[in-house]
């Protein structure tokens, strides 16, 4: 019966939440999702990490590699995050190019980690011109239940800081230019910490009705939708 009322009359569903001050699954109004978070998740990753809001799941791997920098910033590395919003994760999504949802993510994502400075690019530079490390930050959502953009800056920001030795860093081998041939020596018996500077804060709210607000669900949206970062 709740079922078919929810389908047939979602807002009335959820106003007859609101009346209680509760949520359908039985939080306050104001309370958030359990959040619980693992970090290391993938072996084969440099830092990763894996979190969950609510039945919200989200895992971030990140690869370092070597490039040139580019022209317009050449003492200045790259960091590349990429949102993927697969069909596992709901039936909402569809096989393919990424959608239009992805790819606001993913601009999110990119605009946080430059807004925030989480990471001065400087410091991935290794020779200006000549090297720099390149951070892929792949975030894949394994199952979609709101509060997407939270989950992507929290799993981000814990797979970056990686936590090695009770350090909160990412370690990179230390490498530099052979004088002689112009190549990257590559030291992975020695690395170098890679800084977290800033660590943003990511807090999704809806308002329901102009009345009432919380943390965002994707079940029922007829207010608007605002997604706060804050950093420190």
């Amino acid at each position: 019966m709740a079922a078919g009322f929810k389908t047939a009359e979602p807002l009335e569903y959820h106003r007859s939440f609101l009346k209680e001050n509760c949520r359908p699954d039985g939080r306050e109004l104001g309370e958030f999702r359990l959040t619980t978070l693992n970090i290391g998740s993938i072996n084969t990753a440099d830092g990763s990490a894996l979190v969950k809001i609510g039945n919200t799941t989200v895992i971030c791997g990140i690869k370092a590699e070597l490039a040139a920098p580019s022209t317009d910033a050449p003492d200045k590395g790259y960091i590349v995050p990429n949102v993927d919003l697969p069909p596992l994760c709901s039936s909402r999504f569809r096989p393919g190019p990424p959608g239009e949802q992805a790819q606001a993510a993913s601009q999110f994502i990119a605009d946080v980690i430059d807004g925030s400075k989480i990471i001065k690019k400087e410091e991935l530079c290794i020779e200006k011109s000549k090297l720099c490390w390149v951070l892929y930050c792949d975030i894949i959502c394994l199952d979609y239940d709101g509060n997407l953009l939270d989950a992507c800056v929290i799993t981000l920001l814990a797979a970056l800081k990686n936590i090695t030795h009770f350090s909160f860093v990412v370690q990179l081998p230390t490498v530099t230019i052979n004088k002689e041939t112009d190549l990257a020596d590559v030291d992975i018996q020695h690395k170098r910490h890679l800084h977290i500077n800033k660590q943003p804060v990511a807090s999704t709210f809806a308002v329901f009705d102009d009345d009432h607000s919380g943390p965002y669900s994707r079940r029922g949206k007829p207010g608007f939708i605002v997604n706060y970062c804050s950093h420190r």
